[in-house]
């Protein structure tokens, strides 16, 4: 199975409809631990990437985060292989199915 990389795109200020919502690394987070248990021992990476201080070395995560303000997506914005699997409030289903597509398998805890 190939490890996938999922992204989370956010920023430390709240998007303005979001304002009752996690902050996009709490989101971050929380998704870490809830994937991780969901599929242990299962290969995958997880990067927070900040839309106003992207990485200037990855191109792609540049420009990512470049379009989640210039279309005013809600973030956090979640990304598995160059598909946006979660906006502003993602569900861990959308996750969990898109995962699975790539070979995942849960584990019912």
């Amino acid at each position: 199975m190939k490890s996938i990389e999922l992204i989370v795109y956010g920023a430390e200020v709240l998007c303005p409809s979001c304002v009752n919502l996690p902050s996009s690394k709490e989101t971050y987070e929380w998704l870490e631990a809830a994937v991780s248990r969901k599929f242990p021992n299962q290969p995958f990476t997880i990067t927070y990437v900040d839309i106003y201080n992207p990485p200037s070395d990855d191109g792609n995560k540049k420009q990512f985060a470049e379009r989640v303000i210039e279309e005013d997506l809600f973030y956090p914005v979640v990304v598995i292989e160059n598909e946006i699997v979660g906006e502003g409030n993602p569900k861990l289903k959308t996750i969990y199915s898109e995962m699975e597509k790539f070979g995942y398998h849960a584990v019912e805890i």
